[in-house]
C-alpha cells in the first residue's frame, strides 16, 4: 500500500488512525449518552453536540495559524494530541463532561489542521501520487473511525458509557506515542522556528507559553458548549474575519496566486452545503437508527452506536479503488477536475439520503428494513470519497504556501458552519411531542427530512455544473 510513497507516510497513516479512533469512539456514545444517561431531549443534545462539533472545526484556524507562525505543524501535532488525550480520560468522569468537551475542541484545534501539511510537504507541487497519498491517509481516518464505533460504542452501551469514553482515551495515547517516536523520519521539515525555543518570558519560550494558553482557554469553550445558541454570532464574526484575510492575501498575490485561491474559496463555501448533510451521521442519523431501524440481525441486536462504523467500513473498501482509479484515469488524461469531483460528491450524498427516506415506504410498525440504512450509507460513502481526501489535497495544492496552514483551518472552519448547520437540520426530525416509543411518528419526521436533503443535493449538484469552465480556467494548470 505504501510502495512508490514517501517514508513519512505509514507513521502519519498510524498517527492518524488512533486519533480518528478516539474521536469517533467518543462520537459514537455522545448523543445517545446524552439523550439515555443525561436524560437531555433531542433538541438539547443535538445543540450541545452540534457545538461541540462545530467548535472542533473553528479552533484550527487558529491552530493552523499558530503553527505557521509559531509552533511549526509537528509540535503543533503533538501538543494537541496531547490534550485530547487528557480529554478523552476527562470524559470517563460524570461530572467533568464539559471540560473534557472544552479540552478536546482545543486539542483538536492544534492537531487536526496541521497532519494535511505535513502530508502535503512530503509530495511535490504537481506529483501524480499526491491524491493517490491523501487517499491512502483518508483511509487511515477511517480504519480508526470503523474500528471506534464497534469497540467503544459496545463496551459503552453494554458495561457503563464512561468505560467506552475511556477505550477512546487510550486510542489518543497510542497516537501520541506513535507519532513522537517517528519524529526522526520527518527530518527538519515541519520544525519551529529558532526563536520559538529561546526564552520570553520568566524562562517559558513561546512554545510553552502557547500550551498554556492554550489550556486557559477552555473555560471559555466550557460556556460556549453550555451556551451553545451564541455559536451563530461567533462563526458569523470568525467568518467576516477569515474572508477578510483571504481577500486580502488574494488582492497582495500576483494572478496565478490570486485565481488560484479564489477557486479554493468557491469551493470550501460549496462544501458547507456537502458537510451539512454528511453531518447528519454523529447526530439524527444515530437516533434515526437507534428508533426506526429493524437492527435485530439473526437474533441479535446491533447496538446503535456501532453502526456508525458503516460508513468508514466502506471507505476501507472503496479507498483503494478509487484512489487507483484516479491515477488510471490521469494516466489517460481523463480524470475529472476537482471541481467536477465535488459536484459527484454532492450528487451522491443526495441519493445516499434518498435511499434512507425510500426506507420509510417499506417499514413495518415504524422500523426500516436493514438493508436500506446499508445502501444508503455506500452511496453517501461514495459522496464522501469523491470530496473529502480530494479537498484536503485542494486546498495544499491551491493554496499560497506562506498561508497553507490558515487555509488548512479555513477548510476545516468551513465544516464547523456545516456542523452548525447539521444541528439545526437535526432539530427537524425532532418530534417531542410524540409518545416516547412512537416509532411510526418519528419515523415521519426523519424520512421527510431526508427526502428534502436529496433534493437539495441534485440542485445543488447542477448548479456547480455551471461553473466548471471558469472555475477549471482559474486552476491555471492544477487539476
Amino acid at each position: 500500500m505504501f510502495k512508490n510513497h514517501p517514508r513519512g507516510l505509514p507513521v502519519l497513516f498510524m498517527t492518524e488512525i488512533w486519533e480518528r479512533f478516539s474521536y469517533y469512539g467518543m462520537r459514537a456514545l455522545l448523543v445517545l449518552y446524552m439523550t439515555k444517561e443525561m436524560l437531555y431531549n433531542d433538541e438539547k443534545a443535538y445543540g450541545v453536540y452540534g457545538a461541540y462539533t462545530a467548535l472542533v472545526y473553528a479552533t484550527p484556524l487558529l491552530g493552523g495559524y499558530l503553527a505557521d507562525k509559531v509552533l511549526g505543524p509537528r509540535k503543533a501535532v503533538l501538543m494537541g494530541a496531547f490534550i485530547m488525550m487528557l480529554g478523552h480520560f476527562t470524559m470517563a468522569i460524570e461530572s467533568l463532561f464539559y471540560p473534557a468537551l472544552a479540552l478536546l475542541v482545543v486539542g483538536n484545534g492544534l492537531f487536526k489542521p496541521n497532519m494535511g501539511p505535513i502530508l502535503g510537504r512530503l509530495y511535490g507541487e504537481n506529483d501524480p501520487r499526491r491524491d493517490g497519498g491523501f487517499t491512502i491517509f483518508y483511509m487511515a481516518v477511517n480504519i480508526g473511525a470503523w474500528m471506534s464505533p464497534l469497540l467503544c460504542g459496545y463496551v459503552g452501551e453494554t458495561y457503563g458509557w464512561h468505560y467506552g469514553f475511556g477505550l477512546a482515551g487510550l486510542g489518543m495515547l497510542t497516537g501520541f506515542v506513535v507519532f513522537q517516536r517517528g519524529q526522526a523520519i520527518f527530518g527538519e521539515a515541519g520544525l519551529p522556528p529558532k526563536s520559538a525555543t529561546e526564552p520570553v518570558f520568566w524562562g517559558l519560550n513561546k512554545i510553552s507559553m502557547t500550551f498554556i494558553g492554550a489550556l486557559l482557554t477552555v473555560p471559555l469553550f466550557i460556556v460556549l458548549l453550555n451556551q451553545n445558541q451564541f455559536m451563530s454570532d461567533i462563526l458569523g464574526v470568525a467568518g467576516a474575519i477569515v474572508l477578510a484575510v483571504v481577500i486580502y492575501t488574494a488582492a497582495k498575490s500576483e494572478k496565478v496566486e490570486r485565481d488560484r485561491l479564489i477557486v479554493a474559496m468557491v469551493l470550501t463555501i460549496y462544501s458547507v452545503l456537502f458537510w451539512s448533510f454528511f453531518f447528519q451521521g454523529g447526530s439524527s442519523l444515530t437516533l434515526f437508527a437507534e428508533r426506526n431501524v429493524n437492527r435485530t440481525i439473526f437474533g441479535w441486536t446491533i447496538k446503535a452506536s456501532m453502526l456508525e462504523s458503516v460508513n468508514p467500513m466502506f471507505i476501507i473498501i472503496l479507498s483503494m479503488p478509487f484512489s487507483a482509479m484516479w491515477i488510471r484515469l490521469a494516466k489517460i488524461n481523463r480524470e475529472p477536475s476537482t471541481p467536477m469531483k465535488f459536484v459527484w460528491g454532492t450528487l451522491l450524498l443526495g441519493v445516499g439520503f434518498g435511499i434512507f427516506a425510500l426506507g420509510g415506504q417499506f417499514a413495518q410498525n415504524g422500523l426500516v428494513p436493514f438493508i436500506f440504512l446499508i445502501l444508503g450509507y455506500l452511496i453517501y460513502t461514495m459522496g464522501e470519497l469523491s470530496i473529502s481526501p480530494v479537498g484536503l489535497s485542494m486546498i495544499t495544492k491551491l493554496s499560497p504556501d506562506k498561508i497553507v496552514g490558515f487555509m488548512m483551518g479555513v477548510w476545516f472552519l468551513s465544516a464547523s458552519f456545516a456542523n452548525h448547520i447539521a444541528a439545526l437540520i437535526a432539530k427537524l426530525t425532532s418530534t417531542e411531542g410524540a409518545v416516547q416509543g412512537d416509532a411510526v411518528t418519528t419515523l415521519s419526521a426523519y424520512t421527510s427530512v431526508y427526502m428534502n436533503v436529496f433534493w437539495i443535493s441534485i440542485g445543488a449538484s447542477l448548479l456547480m455544473l455551471l461553473f466548471l469552465k471558469p472555475l477549471r480556467r482559474m486552476m491555471h494548470g492544477i487539476h
